[in-house]
């Protein structure tokens, strides 16, 4: 083949994939601003009218109705994404972006425990996958356009471009790299997280005061944290699959919110304390400053768990960035590392324990607070991905005995 008609062949495919990357991008931005714009609005208005709170049972039951009646074959959010990509069959419905935007804004404003970053990949993904139509992608190009979908909405998310694209390409790599995918995955995390810029949406910035120069006895301690953080992510897990079961047992859909949503606010009120509500970023920023209480991971675990569990919308994410960053700094009491690195370490190795990601949760660590924590966050990182074993957020059937490109596979549970 002449290099004339060689030209002619890839220059029609390199122009179809910029145009899908500009599209994704543009559209996995745009919504994710939109969405942060929301969330940031309903967040303040619970902060000043705390009484939302009693609402939020018939908050929960209306989603439940919505998606009960309205949100057929959107029902199973994140794992319907996973299980879209892995085995490509029906397309995304495109309804469940308007639905899981709605759903998660209301979780937030009436002050259930949840997150935001399974909504951002839900509305990337199902956006992406309307495009593989229009443009004729055959089965292996659009599994690589929902990577580059996740990629995106994740960066855009939380304006980490980076781990962004790494997390869409290590979530679901599963003992193998999509080659084809890694240009699409970066170029879309890249693009969305700068026009999320460009809509003025703000992301939370975090700093790490001092970080102590590395030696083996740190290391120890560094095992040490990512060994709680690992049990952490175990009970995360662990605890919103038992909820989930519960709340199964009855049997009208919408009603399971509604219960769930009773059992919450009860919870706060016998706590006495609106701290565990909504994304809980005041906690993750004082906690890098100053030693958290104790019990404070362990009652963001547990009413997250409730929130999630009983099928309120959100993410697991920044719940997880609670749950690590409260439990580093509790460490800082009993462990000789500053507070705020341990926040740092434990902010990332949870999630990467939970999601079973330490490569992208370790590049997230170098975006948000530098490149000289990187040894520290990676011990704790590593060490939470390997002794969590299968126990992950992704309940999809590749994730029950996961396969790292990196770690290999594992058979036998910790816990």
């Amino acid at each position: 083949m002449s290099v004339k008609q060689k030209s002619g062949t890839i220059l029609p495919v390199l122009a179809k994939w910029l145009a899908l990357i500009i599209t994704v991008s543009a559209a996995a931005g745009t919504l994710s601003a939109i969405f942060l714009n929301l969330l940031s609005r309903a967040t303040q208005f619970r902060e000043h009218h705390h009484q939302m709170l009693y609402l939020l049972p018939f908050a929960g039951l209306g989603v439940g109705l919505l998606y009960h009646y309205l949100g057929k074959g959107t029902e199973r959010g994140n794992n319907l994404v996973f299980d879209t990509i892995h085995n490509p069959k029906d397309v995304i419905p495109f309804k469940m972006a308007p639905l899981v935007l709605f759903g998660t804004v209301v979780t937030h404003l009436f002050g259930g425990s949840a997150g935001r970053e399974g909504t951002a990949l839900q509305m990337s993904a199902a956006a992406a996958d309307q495009l593989h139509g229009p443009f004729k992608l055959n089965t292996a190009d659009r599994t690589i356009l929902l990577i580059a979908g996740l990629s995106a909405g994740f960066a855009s998310v939380f304006g980490t471009p980076l781990a962004g694209a790494i997390f869409g390409l290590e979530v679901l790599l599963l003992g193998r790299v999509p080659y084809k995918a890694i240009i699409p995955a970066v170029a879309t995390a890249f693009l969305a997280a700068r026009v999320t810029e460009l809509w003025g949406a703000g992301h939370t910035h975090y700093k790490i005061d001092l970080i102590p120069s590395f030696t083996p006895t740190r290391l120890f301690y560094c095992a040490l944290a990512g060994t709680a953080f690992a049990i952490a992510a175990i009970a995360f897990v662990k605890l919103t699959g038992f909820f989930a079961i519960l709340f199964k047992k009855i049997p009208y859909a919408p009603l399971r919110p509604f219960a769930g949503g009773i059992i919450f606010v009860l919870l706060v009120l016998l706590l006495g304390t609106y701290k565990y509500n909504g994304l809980g970023i005041a906690g993750i920023v004082e906690s890098f400053d100053l030693p958290a209480a104790p019990q404070d991971f362990a009652l963001k675990i547990l009413l997250t768990a409730i929130t999630l569990g009983a099928g309120f919308k959100g993410g697991e994410v920044t719940p997880l960035f609670f749950i690590g960053t409260t439990l580093g700094s509790t460490l800082s009491l009993f462990l000789p590392l500053p507070v705020g690195l341990l926040a740092g370490m434990g902010f990332v190795a949870v999630f990467a324990g939970a999601a079973k990601t330490p490569v992208a949760c370790c590049i997230m660590a170098i975006e948000l607070f530098g490149m000289s924590c990187g040894i520290y966050v990676t011990i704790a990182c590593v060490i939470s991905y390997l002794l969590s074993d299968r126990y992950s957020i992704y309940n999809t059937p590749e994730n029950k005995e996961p396969k790292h490109f990196l770690f290999g596979k594992f058979h036998k549970p910790f816990l």
